[in-house]
């Protein structure tokens, strides 16, 4: 691991500060220099395993060891009773993923999609989902000849299991795009 200075700190970082905070990543910074005393670095930090946030602060100058994050493309394979079992892209080994360390991640997965996943050392720690998914509703009201109240909704729920709110033209087994941010329809495709 490399180790950097507190004045070298961006958004989006990933720093290992071993048994006293973890893996963790920056999600905001700023550097203080107050009119007494020494400067400082006031952090905001996630932690990549748990997902908690906490505010941190560090004298500036001071050293913390950067962790290296890797990008794999995994496909996910299918869903058992102990997790996902995904598939390297590149060198074909299989591994079970938990479905809890997928986060909000599992409610858009499906057998045989190709995902990003954020790796330390062998160790997955989540997931770069794209921006928006294709998926099948599995069920709904039927729309109503005649109803077209502009803008009126109905809960549908994707074959993932997801229920998100649809417009009231969608039918059971049209194929829609989600939005993975905000979990909310987007258009039919």
């Amino acid at each position: 691991m490399a180790s950097i200075t507190t004045n070298d700190l961006k958004n989006g970082m990933h720093l290992d500060l071993g048994s006293d905070g973890g893996l963790v990543q920056v999600v905001e910074f700023q550097h203080v220099k107050p009119g007494k005393g020494g400067a400082f670095v006031r952090t905001t930090l996630r932690n990549a395993r748990t997902g908690a946030v906490v505010d941190r602060t560090f004298r500036a100058g001071e050293r913390v060891d950067r962790a290296f994050i890797e990008k794999r493309e995994k496909q996910v394979l299918y869903k058992d009773t102990d997790g996902y079992v995904v598939m390297d892209n590149e060198t074909y080994d299989q591994a079970t993923v938990a479905a809890v360390s997928m986060g909000d991640a599992a409610n858009y997965l499906v057998d045989g999609m190709a995902l990003t996943f954020l790796m330390y050392g062998d160790e997955i720690i989540g997931t770069d989902l794209p921006a928006s998914v294709e998926l099948d509703i599995a069920e709904t009201e039927p729309g109503v000849q005649g109803d077209r109240v502009s803008g009126a909704r109905k809960p549908a729920t994707l074959e993932t299991g997801l229920v998100i709110q649809v417009p009231l033209f969608v039918n059971p087994g049209d194929r829609v795009k989600v939005d993975t941010r905000s979990a909310e329809y987007m258009t039919r495709v």
